[in-house]
């Protein structure tokens, strides 16, 4: 099965003003390892990065991507302006150009972007993997960034109604096959 990784809206913006988001060095770790099995693997990086037209605006230092993330040139880039990585983006087409089948979804936000695109993924037939410890957000007042990570891992790796499967497993448990070609 072909794969992609999706790095979600790791953005100086998001994740590198404080207050920061939770755990974010542990998070970005873990989003560089990901990134480095991928690539040693000749799995396609897709690099996301949300934009609006207040704080993420294109082009703008808050819209660039995080300095913690070791990026590469071959990585590609995605820019969107919903919560769904899919809507209104040519991630569909970057996905079936690699001839993508399933997907690792890391980054930022886990109840927003995170969540969205690993719904919108399954619901396109993908299957899913997301990577449990390389995904965060900011606390909130209902519940700390830890918490609605751990929620999430939980409800999306039981969502059963999506004929492809979605799992949540830590990023080391993550293995990256060198594609077939053919």
């Amino acid at each position: 099965m072909t794969t992609a990784l999706l790095v979600i809206d790791f953005q100086k913006g998001l994740v590198d003003t404080e207050p920061l988001p939770g755990d974010i060095a542990m998070v970005s770790a873990h989003i560089n390892a990901l990134m480095q099995r991928a690539r040693d693997a000749s799995v396609p990086v897709v690099l996301i990065q949300h934009e609006d037209d207040s704080m993420l605006v294109h082009g703008s230092e808050a819209w660039t991507l995080s300095a913690t993330l070791n990026t590469a040139a071959r990585d590609h880039l995605i820019s969107k302006r919903t919560p769904d990585s899919f809507l209104g983006t040519g991630l569909g087409a970057l996905l079936a150009a690699h001839a993508v089948k399933h997907i690792v979804i890391c980054g930022y936000a886990s109840e927003f972007c995170v969540d969205t695109t690993v719904r919108r993924a399954a619901a396109n037939g993908l299957t899913v993997t997301l990577a449990a410890d390389a995904h965060t957000t900011h606390d909130k007042p209902h519940a700390n960034a830890a918490a609605i990570r751990a929620h999430h891992n939980a409800t999306l790796s039981n969502i059963r109604s999506f004929d492809p499967k979605i799992s949540a497993l830590r990023a080391d448990e993550i293995a990256f096959e060198t594609p077939v070609q053919g």
